[in-house]
């Protein structure tokens, strides 16, 4: 097998089918209509990434007992209420090839499923009886929140600098996949060194990660996708592959660029010129490189491990992290 993702997956089939079953049985609302809300999207194809390290992180320092898949689950129920909420935001209309879940059930009722799958996040986090894991979890979320609220603020805004999309990314993907290396360290009682170290693979896994995502709105397609293509850009969301691209275009092709971008209803040809353009100025190969270079920090970070099959799955979850074409 010589694609990441199937070595990866091949090794942790197991892992993800019993994390799968925590999922659902530590759901638990007391209303039909929340499960019924909040299982559109959980159960939709996640690739339960999250959750995964958190295992991985967890058996890579030593974790002895049967909780893990349970206190893994914090961390897709956070993932799955920030994006309830993220497409209420936006106004987007498909996640994971479906109508959102504001689309079918409103979108009160889809924040306050998202509120609900944060506090069943803390809930379950509290049953680790560690008060760190919940000042992680605490943490995350408060992250999440400010890094949604200033890509909110700078929303269809051309003057974004690479500067200010590295800490949205940061905040709002890269410190949840952060937490959950954390909290695998943390529930195994790993010593600092181990904690800082699964940290770091953590967050430059999650920038590699958003990077690729932003990639993918402009070389995938809706099939492959689960999404719209260019809904980063109807949403007024810039990512790097754009944000290099404008700050290096000359005047004529930089106007060309503006133009597409502030029209929310561009057309499938218009967005085509604007990825030659991308192309033209070297946007998606400098955002593949920046994506690169945290992908080879992540790998450098697990160094202070000693070599086992734990740490080739979390190598080669960082070679998926970069390769990923969904």
């Amino acid at each position: 097998m010589s694609d990441p993702k199937e070595k990866f997956l091949a090794l942790v089939a197991d892992d993800l089918a019993e994390i799968e079953k925590a999922l659902k049985e530590n759901l638990t609302p007391y209303l039909d209509l929340v499960y019924e809300t909040a299982s559109h999207l959980l159960f939709s194809g996640g690739k339960r990434f999250r959750p995964l390290l958190m295992v991985l992180s967890a058996r890579l320092c030593g974790y002895s007992g049967d909780s893990d898949k349970l206190f893994s689950t914090a961390f897709e129920y956070i993932h799955a209420a920030t994006l309830l909420h993220d497409d209420l935001v936006d106004g987007a209309e498909i996640r994971r090839g479906k109508p959102v879940a504001h689309a079918i059930w409103g979108g009160p009722t889809a924040v306050l499923v998202g509120d609900f799958l944060l506090a069943r996040a803390l809930t379950i986090g509290a049953k680790t009886g560690r008060l760190k894991v919940i000042e992680v979890l605490a943490e995350v979320t408060e992250y999440m929140a400010q890094g949604e609220i200033h890509q909110l603020m700078r929303k269809g805004q051309l003057t974004l600098t690479e500067a200010e999309y590295m800490d949205v990314i940061q905040r709002k993907t890269a410190v949840l996949i952060q937490g959950a290396c954390r909290v695998g360290a943390i529930i195994s009682d790993a010593p600092e060194a181990e904690e800082s170290a699964l940290a770091d693979y953590g967050m430059h896994i999650g920038m590699a990660f958003q990077m690729a995502d932003d990639l993918l709105d402009y070389t995938s397609d809706t099939r492959v996708l689960g999404k719209a293509v260019g809904a980063d850009l109807k949403e007024g969301k810039l990512t790097l592959p754009v944000i290099y691209a404008l700050e290096n275009a000359d005047s004529h092709d930089r106007a060309t660029m503006e133009n597409i971008i502030q029209n929310r209803e561009f057309s499938q040809h218009d967005f085509e010129k604007l990825v030659d353009l991308i192309k033209t100025y070297g946007g998606m190969d400098y955002t593949r490189a920046k994506a690169s270079a945290h992908i080879d920090k992540a790998r450098k970070a697990l160094d202070i491990f000693e070599p086992s099959t734990t740490r080739d799955i979390l190598l080669y979850v960082a070679d998926y992290a970069l390769s990923r074409k969904t």
